[in-house]
């Protein structure tokens, strides 16, 4: 296979020699034969590649690109926040389950009760003596399919306990085990907590487990024969992303911080709507001490019969104050989703099941009081909170989402008054609107005018879709309407026909598809791909962008190719053709996809080239408008490419699908390349 990323220009000398002596032997004929000689010609050169002639005008500097260009979504489905970026391991840790005691086992004499310190989570345990010589009082959390804990590191066990009437100092034994039936438990590790307090009081202990164990279970013994009452057992990893103690995990937060994202996106996605309007996501439930936020149950828990989950819910342990502070420190815009009072419409089709909207009041208020949440100064009411929970500073939002994928003309109906609220308090703030579920359809064009008439900002736009409608979408917003609103490509993902699992060729069309947001930045100002993270043993969607098990994560092509455009984003689009057109992979074009961008902070110049088909092609990248004294150096290339179209990066092998760098020079203005079947090319060079 020849070196894509090296110029081949003494192979393209032999060929023009060819073609030359075959143009001069073939004149030798008679006149008749002039049409053969330059039919001949044409059809030669179709064999090397001369057609695809990409010409980028280096002069042309065309539409801005948002920073927030590209970024990243985040929905709590697959165990993606509790069980996954919320680092907490203990599950159901304020025995506020349905089923009071879900994830915990007991022995001995346990009793859950009520009435506790926390006036949203009131229920606790007591654990008394057993009575019996032989069997002691205990209780084990299973944790999120076990408890992933490594040899070395440190854990934070902490609990709320106190002595009942009449007790006297007790003792608890808090220990890490592996479970194992065919041979006695080993302990892991294990530490002794005094407990001395007759009212609720925290006490923690660290735990340095001895081995590595992804299953492991949390066990706590009743030592002493005195009664005790427990409250919210938590067990954090002490090293958490930026030593956060209600922090989130550690690897999960690096992956999103190496994706350089421009926008995040959360808290959903179709939890914002909820099963109903009792379990939607109401963001004033999940701030202020974690202890007092309460369990909410999360709409993924049931939806696929085959991936049944009776204890999935949410502990908004991890929420908008958390969410707003991993935007800033990853360096992205917040973009929350509040509802607009709309039930899961795929769910609820009565009009009793959504608030009318003479009643929209509380959820317009709320919308309110969570802009001044992240923007208010300390004397506010809500900025006085923030500040209280640690960033006394504004989170500086700028960006609103009303709705998640809503329709039919009740959505619309519920927005308007949204945008009149928020328009006259907070001017400043953009506002998102929806075009619901589809990329196209009757509700997608019904509810685009109405976006345009209630003049939201941006609308969002989702599109799972199989790899025949992302090959035919390249030139997607190449008819759009650049007054606006701009578009933002909420949630997407090339979800193959009859192959919904994360393999490369999904993420190449990906890569193709997105040439098309980029030549097209100045209607499109944000995307991103959904869902962005699942658990290997806990998912009800796929294909997913981040895998992890307990212990480690893997990255998907999906989520390279995310990275290679966010990390090469430029500052404005440059025009780029062939043959006079935009290179979006139409008839003619050999499955080709191209966009170029310039980037203005560092002089440098970025041309994105996707072969989505079965063989190399021939490409000449030339660069008008360069002055005479101008050239392109340091120049580099990185593909992203598989020799397997239908596997990805697992846990087991994460690496085996990775974007590769090497060198690349150019002679003058011109490259001539051969890129290579099914890979996505990124050149990049400064221009001095």
């Amino acid at each position: 296979m020849k070196q894509s990323c090296l110029t081949n220009t003494q192979e393209h000398e032999n060929e023009y020699s060819f073609i030359r002596q075959l143009v001069n032997s073939l004149t030798h004929f008679r006149m008749k034969y002039k049409l053969l000689v330059i039919a001949t010609f044409f059809v030669v050169s179709d064999v090397f590649g001369h057609t695809n002639e990409m010409v980028i005008n280096t002069k042309e500097i065309q539409a801005t690109i948002q920073p927030t260009m590209y970024g990243v979504f985040f929905e709590d489905i697959n165990y993606g926040a509790d069980g996954g970026l919320y680092a907490e391991l203990v599950k159901n840790r304020s025995f506020e389950f349905p089923q009071h005691l879900m994830g915990w086992k007991t022995s001995g004499k346990v009793e859950v009760l009520s009435g506790g310190p926390f006036e949203r989570n009131p229920h606790y345990v007591r654990l008394s003596n057993s009575g019996h010589p032989h069997k002691q009082t205990c209780i084990e959390n299973e944790g999120y399919f076990g408890i992933g804990v490594k040899q070395g590191e440190e854990y934070r066990f902490s609990v709320w306990a106190r002595l009942p009437e009449g007790s006297q100092t007790s003792k608890i034994q808090v220990e890490l085990v592996q479970p194992d039936s065919k041979a006695e438990t080993q302990t892991l590790a294990a530490q002794n907590l005094i407990l001395d307090s007759k009212v609720w009081k925290k006490y923690q202990v660290t735990l340095k487990p001895k081995t590595t164990n992804a299953h492991a279970m949390l066990r706590i013994f009743l030592v002493s024969p005195h009664p005790v009452e427990l409250e919210h057992v938590s067990l954090f990893p002490v090293d958490t992303w930026k030593k956060h103690e209600n922090g989130l995990r550690k690897d999960l937060v690096q992956a999103l911080a190496d994706l350089h994202p421009g926008v995040f996106r959360f808290p959903g996605g179709c939890i914002v709507e909820g099963t109903d309007l009792e379990t939607r996501y109401e963001w004033k439930n999940t701030i202020g001490p974690v202890e007092n936020r309460p369990l909410n149950e999360n709409r993924w828990h049931y939806t696929f019969p085959h991936r049944f989950y009776p204890d999935y819910y949410q502990s908004y342990g991890l929420g908008f104050y958390e969410f707003f502070l991993l935007s800033e420190e990853i360096g992205a815009e917040p973009l929350p989703v509040v509802s607009c009072g709309l039930a899961c419409q795929f769910q609820n089709n009565r009009p009793e099941a959504h608030v009318p909207v003479a009643e929209l009041q509380p959820y317009i208020q709320d919308a309110l009081d969570l802009i001044e949440f992240a923007n208010g100064d300390v004397n506010s009411i809500w900025g006085k909170i923030r500040a209280e929970m640690g960033h006394p500073a504004p989170f500086h939002l700028k960006f609103l989402a009303i709705g998640n994928e809503q329709w039919g003309p009740e959505y619309p109906e519920h927005l308007e008054p949204f945008i009149k609220a928020i328009r006259k308090s907070y001017p400043e703030i953009r506002i998102i609107g929806s075009s619901g579920p589809d990329s196209e359809g009757a509700q997608f064009d019904y509810l685009w005018p109405e976006m345009k008439r209630l003049q939201v900002d941006l609308v969002d736009e989702h599109f799972y879709r199989p790899e025949s409608w992302f090959l035919s979408q390249g030139n997607r917003y190449d008819r759009y309407d650049r007054r606006g609103p701009k578009v933002f490509a909420g949630e997407y993902a090339c979800h193959g026909k009859g192959k919904k699992w994360n393999h490369f060729y999904a993420s190449l069309l990906e890569a193709a598809f997105m040439t098309g947001l980029e030549r097209n930045a100045d209607v499109v100002h944000m995307a991103t791909y959904a869902p962005l993270f699942a658990h290997v043993d806990g998912w009800q969607w796929r294909p997913d962008m981040i895998w992890f098990d307990n212990l480690n994560s893997v990255r998907t092509a999906s989520y390279y190719v995310q990275q290679l455009y966010a990390k090469n984003r430029g500052t404005n689009v440059l025009s780029l053709t062939m043959n006079g057109k935009p290179v979006a992979g139409n008839e003619g074009q050999n499955g080709l996809f191209a966009s170029a961008v310039w980037d203005k902070s560092n002089n440098t110049i970025i041309v994105k080239v996707i072969n989505t088909s079965d063989k190399p092609q021939p490409v000449s990248l030339v660069f008008n408008g360069l002055k005479k004294n101008e050239r392109l150096t340091n120049g580099t290339c990185t593909r992203l490419q598989s020799e397997y179209l239908e596997k990805d990066n697992t846990l087991d092998d994460p690496t085996l699908i990775y974007p590769q760098e090497s060198i690349i020079d150019i002679n003058g203005n011109r490259l001539d390349v051969e890129v290579d079947a099914f890979t996505f090319f990124v050149y990049k060079w400064v221009k001095k």
